[in-house]
Order: C-alpha cells, then sequence, then structure tokens
C-alpha cells in the first residue's frame, strides 16, 4: 500500500550545485564540513545553511560564501530552498528533525545510528515514504566497493558455506569523550532515549556492515537478538559489550566490541566459510581472502561517498547505496540494546587506569584478544571464559 503523501512535494534539482543544509556543524559535523567543501570544489553542492545552536565562526565556515546560519531548521531550510539536508546532531533529535525536513519535501542525508528506537526509526521511515523524499543513511563503510565484491566472493562459492559472520572492534576513548556533550554515554535523557553505547553509536558500523555480508540488512530478516552489556566507565550506556543476532535463515552474526582497549586497533568484519574466510577491514577499505588450497590474497578498494551517491540519485537517479529499508536490521540490534537490561558495571578488579588523549582512560586487560575470539567463535563474552561477564538474557524483536 502507498502511503498518503502529506506535506510538500520533494524539492527538484535546478541547474548548477544543489543546495544543501547541515544539521549539527560541530564534532562530526566538522567532517561533513570538508566533505562539503570538496563537494562544492567539485561543483556538486553549496552549503547554503548551518543549523547549531551556537553560530559557527568565519574560520569553522572558512571556504563558504553567504551560508545561512539559525537554530531553527525549518525556517532555515525555507529560507534557503535547500534541496538536501545533513542531520549530524544529537541521536534522540534524529526523528523530529528529521520530520521537520520531510514535511518540507527536503531529501536527507541521517547519520547513523538513524534512531535511538525501532518506533522512532519507523516513523523516520513512514514520513520518508509519505513525502517521497530521497532518504540515506550515513553508514560510510556501506559505500565500500568492497562490500558487493566480498557478496560477489562468497555467492561464487569462493569460501564454500557461509557458517557465520563475526565482527570485531577494539577502540579507546578516554573520560573526555564522555563529557563532550549531555547525551554522551547516557540510554535516556530527560525521558527521552538516547541508547549511545559501543555497538549503537561508535561502533555501529560494524554491527551495520557484518549484517550487511550476511545478507540481512532489512528488519524482517532479524529472528533473534542476544546482548551482553558491561562498561567500565562510570557513564549510563555501555562501553564493552557484544551481541548475537540469529536471522530468519539460521544465520548467526556476532559482533563484540569496546572503548576500553589495551592497544587500539582497526575493526573488522570477517565472513567464515566451510573452506575459507574472507575479512573486511571496513575503515581501510582492505579485504583478506583466506580459502583452503590457495595463498591469501589481499585487495584494497574504492568508496563511493554517501552524500555524494545521494545528489547523484537526484540528478541523475543513481540508485542509493544505503536506504533506510537496507539500515532495518541495525536498527532491531538498537532496540534490543534499548531493552536489554541496564549494563553491568565491570568491577574495580577488571580495568584499569591509562593515559588517554586528552584525559585518563579505563582499560580492560584481554580485552583485545576477547572481541578477536568472539568475532572468530561466534561465541559472546560469557562464553568465552571472561570471569566478569555474565549472560544478561535475549531478545526477541
Amino acid at each position: 500500500m502507498t502511503p498518503h503523501r502529506t506535506g510538500a512535494a520533494p524539492r527538484r534539482p535546478g541547474h548548477g550545485p544543489l543546495p544543501v543544509v547541515l544539521a549539527g556543524g560541530r564534532g562530526h559535523g566538522h567532517w561533513h564540513l570538508a566533505n562539503l567543501r570538496r563537494l562544492q570544489r567539485a561543483g556538486l553542492a553549496r552549503l547554503a545553511g548551518v543549523c547549531d545552536l551556537t553560530p559557527l565562526s568565519p574560520a569553522e565556515l572558512r571556504g563558504f560564501d553567504r551560508v545561512e546560519q539559525s537554530p531553527d531548521l525549518g525556517a532555515l531550510l525555507d529560507s534557503t530552498g535547500a534541496v538536501a539536508a545533513v542531520l549530524c546532531t544529537p541521536i534522540h533529535t534524529h526523528a523530529r528533525l528529521a520530520r521537520t525536513a520531510t514535511d518540507r519535501g527536503v531529501h536527507l542525508l541521517l547519520e547513523k545510528p538513524p534512531a535511538p528506537s525501532y518506533a522512532d526509526f519507523l516513523r523516520i521511515t513512514d514520513a520518508v515514504a509519505a513525502s517521497g523524499v530521497a532518504c540515506q543513511i550515513g553508514f560510510q563503510s556501506l559505500g565500500s566497493a568492497a562490500v558487493p565484491a566480498i557478496r560477489h566472493l562468497v555467492a561464487d562459492g569462493a569460501i564454500g558455506e557461509v557458517t557465520g559472520v563475526g565482527a570485531a572492534g577494539a577502540w579507546a576513548r578516554d573520560e573526555a569523550y564522555y563529557r563532550r556533550a549531555p547525551w554522551a554515554g547516557r540510554r535516556r535523557l530527560d525521558g527521552a532515549d538516547v541508547v549511545d553505547g559501543v555497538l549503537t553509536n561508535p561502533l555501529a558500523h560494524a554491527v551495520a556492515t557484518a549484517l550487511a555480508l550476511g545478507g540481512s540488512g532489512r528488519g524482517d530478516d532479524v529472528a533473534r537478538v542476544e546482548t551482553e552489556l558491561f562498561r567500565a566507565n562510570p557513564i549510563e550506556a555501555d562501553d564493552t559489550s557484544c551481541v548475537r543476532i540469529t536471522t530468519t535463515g539460521g544465520l548467526r552474526t556476532t559482533v563484540a566490541a569496546t572503548l576500553c582497549a589495551e592497544r587500539p586497533g582497526e575493526p573488522y568484519v570477517v565472513v567464515s566459510g566451510s573452506h575459507g574466510r574472507v575479512t573486511f577491514w571496513y575503515k581501510q577499505d582492505r579485504v583478506l581472502l583466506q580459502r583452503a588450497g590457495h595463498g591469501p590474497q589481499e585487495t584494497g578498494h574504492t568508496r563511493t561517498d554517501l552524500l555524494e551517491n545521494l545528489l547523484a540519485h537526484l540528478t541523475t537517479g543513481t540508485p542509493l547505496l544505503v536506504p533506510p529499508a537496507a539500515t532495518g536490521a541495525f536498527m532491531r540490534v538498537v532496540e534490543a540494546v534499548r531493552r536489554a537490561p541496564e549494563p553491568t558495571p565491570l568491577p574495580p578488579t577488571a580495568w584499569h587506569h591509562g593515559p588517554g588523549q586528552h584525559a585518563p582512560r579505563r582499560i580492560v586487560p584481554g580485552i583485545d584478544a576477547l572481541v578477536d575470539t568472539c568475532a572468530d567463535t561466534l561465541g559472546l563474552f560469557s562464553e568465552r571464559g571472561a570471569r566478569w561477564a555474565h549472560a544478561t538474557g535475549a531478545v526477541t524483536p
């Protein structure tokens, strides 16, 4: 059934660079500013406005001309006539601001995670469908040419029958990281869901990429999610966690991650098969194929920028790389984390302080090897001998 269309008709691109509004110009928004400079030099986009509670300085807007600024996204979209908006705002604001854009027929690049709950995700997808706008979700790893390349390898039987997908991420975040914003490290704020945990925000790409490589990107692909959520830091959300997702087809995907690594490294996804495995270091677009009877083969791949892909979709009809439907399974995981028991504090004997980038940080000894083991065996922390770990239950979305 086609949803009833509401609000303004989708805005159509005119001649020349497409006018874009950026909502959230600081933090990760600085990356989007740099990307918009690149797209402006290429003649593809023009930064028409920035929506932020505090106006950006001339230094932050260096390289742009006549950029309007306002804390009111709706007013800014009206005054600039922007065709597209990049939403890089706190997680719990996404649904409201997405509706502000869709009501005006403005196309969207919505940063990950798209929402803090499955209900909010459905509100966004319903608004997108009803308005007819295009929406891209900002999982940049899914713009890598490595993703279809790995899918082709698997489909061609390069590693035999797929037995499971694992992902591991060992990162470090110091205590200042959790002081950067009122919502940082929170599960909820002023009664609103935030769910700013390690698997749902900093290492969300590991979850989304693992699901995509397993061919389980849609919400109805997920049958069961098991969660084990822990925290070494004095925060509300989790910083050391794992999930195991079972699909409707029976494939298991385990993702283990921490922000308390001993030696931070590159996160990766591994697709295991009966005759080999494919490892994908998704931030580097690097793939390693290992299979019986052959030497290891490593390849590098290009990546398509997701805002550039959205602009190409609007001007030439190029298919979107990460439409909302492709992230439904990820949102099932977010929902499972949201509904799970509160993260368990690790005992003081399970962590120690170490130097961080801007402040001290907490380190969990042995965690680097543990997340690797979970990714390799598809096991959870409690099944792989961590003394502080215990099963915290399962959620069936």
